[in-house]
């Protein structure tokens, strides 16, 4: 019989046994989820992580987790974002099959098949890899933002996300296909910005021809880059100018044809993302500001529309008529009225029809030259013949039209054959384009070599009538040897002086010169009668050159603001730069302490004399402003991308916006402007210089200035065009300027209240809400959040374009008069080139 003492320790043992067992499973739960707290990138076969948990990559670049889009809580994915912008959600697993978070938390399993399952809350199948194995299998998040699984034993690749992508186009993913199999790696737009649901645009290689990577909205082909040549695709050069960041590669296997981007170790982290409206955007990360900054887009304008100008049309973004489309040498518009109203998609046809047959070849070749090469979906490619063979062979098939290099590496004319037959679509100008070599009838060349001809011999018989003439002024010359001497001095002059900065010198630049003498005789000894206006560089004349030439010309004062390097960097940079949204530099002069310019003369002032009087503003009804917001961006564009500098103007405002004849504005004083070279994107300055009001705040307060800063400008000028009111809103006391009545009456839900009312008549209402809409976006203060010129020109061209939601501007109160700030009178605007205020950056 068992004392007290042992049957009380047999139950306490007993006791503590029970309670163990009961207390373990409590505590290995706990344990459990703890250990599902701290971030891993793996999960072991019969693993799994529920709504609330993730997996982070072994860098924490990467994390998987369940989201809901911004706005809709009701609604859970499956995805991977950026882990330092969980905004940037780079793939999504149940995009078309989302997770009521009515039914309970979804959860992902690592299955014993080797598959991934996404389970809802009553344990339906919501999303499933498809993928088996006989082995165990895990799952990992790679730095790369790729997720695997993988058999646990072997470590082979059963499945991958970069096989299925989204919207976004990660380094090391591919976009293309399998010929084989059919398989694609392509893009998918969301349907929009909060809803990750399959959208209707589509980003997809091309592999009927050369390697071309084309974007898709519905069944319509919106834009394509051009054939792959090599080193870049066709209508993209500028892919060679960020070679250093991001590494492009387009693989040719009988398994693959894909292209791939890579970026250098100290590149920032870049994506590809294709928006809800088929816009192909390439983001780069800040993490200084923790912003995305856009550093490329496709398309970039007008002519990157697909077949903008039909079969045989080319297009010319930079081309000083209004059109933009024309047609390649040899044809002319199918329907030319049309043509004239801008409805360009009928193409062109040929003037003189091909001769081939018969067993003769009667054809040639016109070269097109510096074009994006034409859709290659008509074609033959041979990558083994030279150039010289893909005529002969084009030569030989009546049907082929064109024919170019497929492969410009190594040089010379390059390599490789591609033959167009039938017709050619989708041409366009780009800068480093390549050759074109377009088929032609027999006689249509000779008319073209009887023209060249005509070329040739005008030429050397004007020559030899110039050496005549020559003679001639040298009698003439020994008689006024002394006056000559007098201008060969102020050339020297002129010359010596413009080259002393060697930031901007150019020693091969041809400068246009004019006399001292002749300027006097032009203006009439500067009479105040010619005197077109005043600003801060001096006065503005009128003049007559020769006969029938009228001028503007601009003369430096001697108490003036801005001087000898304000001066010389107008001469060097407007030489050189060429746009129909530019003023045109026709010659300028330095003679002792006289510095001048010489302009075309544009009779219809300046853009303030127009906006900012009650009686003339009448005469800018809507269609003209809206055409005249359309020129400044493009012009703007061109100083910042398309030019070969890139320049930041500085001092945007309207009394530097000149008008022709036609109404069409023409940015005007480069005194201010800057030269941005290689990848440089932003300057500092403890001279800030400008006029108050159209200064970003970054460049005001702490002298920093980038093409974000001529952004800002734009964006006042295009809020003052539609309001016809000033940056100082001097009839509205309620508000310090113009920006914060503007953001007022848009957070009201007002902003047409804005327009000008004597636009209410001609008015667009679709359109001046749009333009306020991009005016807004480009006065904010964060210069990363304000958008680039190109995106600007395309928002404004593309009316089905979705705008980002503005952020409220800084608004600075008036501190100065409105003479004080402007230092002008605008209603005497005419040329008036410069007005400055001088302000020291903090």
């Amino acid at each position: 019989m068992q004392s007290s003492a042992s049957r009380f320790l047999n139950l306490s043992a007993m006791s503590f046994l029970n309670l163990s067992a009961m207390i373990f499973p409590v505590l290995l739960l706990f344990l459990r989820a703890s250990a599902a707290g701290i971030a891993s990138d793996t999960l072991n076969n019969g693993g799994n992580i529920t709504d609330g948990e993730t997996l982070v990559s072994s860098g924490s670049t990467f994390t998987l987790g369940f989201f809901s889009p911004t706005g809709v809580p009701a609604k859970r994915y499956l995805g991977i974002w950026f882990t330092a912008s969980p905004d940037a959600v780079c793939w999504v697993a149940n995009r078309d099959t989302p997770i009521s978070n009515t039914s309970g938390l979804g959860v992902m399993v690592v299955g014993s098949s080797g598959s991934l399952r996404l389970l809802d809350g009553s344990g339906q199948t919501a999303w499933s890899s498809n993928t088996t194995s006989s082995a165990p299998a895990v799952a990992q998040l790679l730095e790369s933002g790729n997720l695997v699984v993988r058999e646990q034993s072997s470590g082979d690749v059963l499945w991958q996300s970069f096989d299925h992508p989204s919207n976004t186009l990660l380094a090391g993913m591919r976009l293309g296909k399998d010929p084989r199999t059919g398989a694609e790696w392509s893009l998918t737009s969301w349907r929009a910005p909060n809803d990750p649901t399959t959208g209707d645009c589509r980003r997809v290689m091309d592999t009927l021809g050369l390697p071309d990577c084309v974007s898709w909205q519905g069944n319509a082909k919106k834009y394509r880059t051009g054939p792959w040549n090599g080193l870049w695709f066709s209508g993209v050069p500028e892919m060679a100018s960020y070679s250093e960041l991001f590494s492009n590669q387009v693989i040719v296997r009988p398994n693959e044809i894909a292209y791939i981007f890579n970026t250098s170790s100290d590149a920032p982290f870049s994506r590809l993302v294709l928006n809800e409206v088929g816009v192909l955007h390439r983001l780069a990360w800040d993490p200084a500001s923790r912003v995305w900054n856009t550093f490329a887009q496709a398309p970039r304008d007008v002519c990157d529309d697909y077949a903008m100008c039909g079969a045989f049309g080319l297009c010319n973004v930079n081309t000083a008529s209004t059109l933009f489309c024309s047609c390649v040498v040899g044809f002319s518009p199918v329907n030319p009225s049309q043509w004239s109203m801008r409805e360009s998609g009928g193409g062109c046809r040929r003037n003189v029809p091909l001769e081939c047959g018969n067993g003769t070849t009667t054809d040639g070749f016109r070269v097109v030259r510096g074009v994006k090469l034409p859709d290659t979906d008509n074609t033959t490619v041979d990558m083994n013949a030279t150039l010289e063979q893909c005529r002969a062979r084009c030569l030989a098939d009546c049907s082929c039209v064109a024919y170019a290099a497929a492969d410009i590496r190594g040089g010379g004319d390059g390599s490789g054959c591609v033959m167009w037959k039938d017709n050619i679509v989708d041409v366009r100008y780009v800068d480093k384009g390549q050759d074109l070599y377009l088929r032609l009838a027999k006689s249509e060349l000779a008319n073209r070599k009887r023209m060249d001809v005509v070329k040739i011999v005008l030429p050397v018989t004007a020559s030899l009538l110039v050496l005549v003439a020559a003679a001639m002024y040298l009698v003439w010359k020994c008689r006024l040897r002394g006056q000559q001497r007098n201008k060969d001095i102020q050339k020297k002059a002129m010359v010596g002086y413009l080259t002393t900065s060697h930031e901007l010198g150019d020693e091969n630049l041809e400068l246009p010169f004019v006399s001292f003498e002749d300027i006097v005789t032009a203006t009439d000894n500067f009479s105040e009668d010619n005197m077109l206006g005043q600003g801060g560089f001096g006065k503005v004349y009128k003049g007559m050159l020769g006969e029938k030439k009228e001028i503007a010309i601009k003369r430096l004062s001697q108490g003036s603001g801005q001087g000898a390097e304000e001066f010389r960097n107008e001469v060097v940079l407007i030489a050189k730069l060429q746009h129909r949204n530019l003023v045109r530099l026709l010659g300028c002069c330095i003679c002792g302490d006289e510095k001048l310019l010489i302009y075309e003369y544009l009779p219809n002032k300046s853009l303030d004399s127009f906006i900012f009087d009650a009686a003339r503003k009448k005469l800018l009804d809507w269609p003209t402003r809206f055409k005249i917001i359309k020129g400044i961006s493009r012009g703007l564009l061109y100083l910042h991308q398309d030019s070969r500098l890139t320049i930041v103007h500085r001092d945007l405002k309207p009394s530097n916006i000149l008008l022709d004849a036609d109404m069409s504005p023409k940015i005007s004083d480069f005194g201010m402007a800057r030269i941005f070279g290689g990848n440089q994107h932003e300057a500092n300055t403890n001279r800030v210089v400008g006029t108050y009001g159209y200064m970003s705040p970054e460049y005001a307060m702490d002298g920093a200035f980038s093409v974000k800063s001529d952004t800002y400008s734009f964006g006042v000028i295009l809020l003052e065009i539609i309001s016809g009111s000033k940056i100082s809103l001097t009839h509205i006391t309620d508000f310090p300027n113009l920006l914060a009545y503007a953001w007022s009456l848009w957070n009201e839900g007002k902003a047409m209240d804005l327009v000008d009312s004597s636009l209410v008549k001609s008015c667009l209402p679709n359109e001046a809400f749009r333009c306020i809409h991009i005016g807004l976006l480009c006065v904010q203060d964060n210069p990363n959040s304000r958008p680039l010129m190109s995106s600007v020109v395309f928002m404004l061209e593309n009316e089905t374009t979705a705008l980002p939601v503005p952020k409220q501007p800084v608004f600075f109160s008036q501190r100065y008069s409105e003479a004080q700030e402007t230092g002008e009178n605008t209603s005497n605007s005419m040329n008036n080139m410069s007005t400055t205020v001088l302000l020291e950056g903090r």
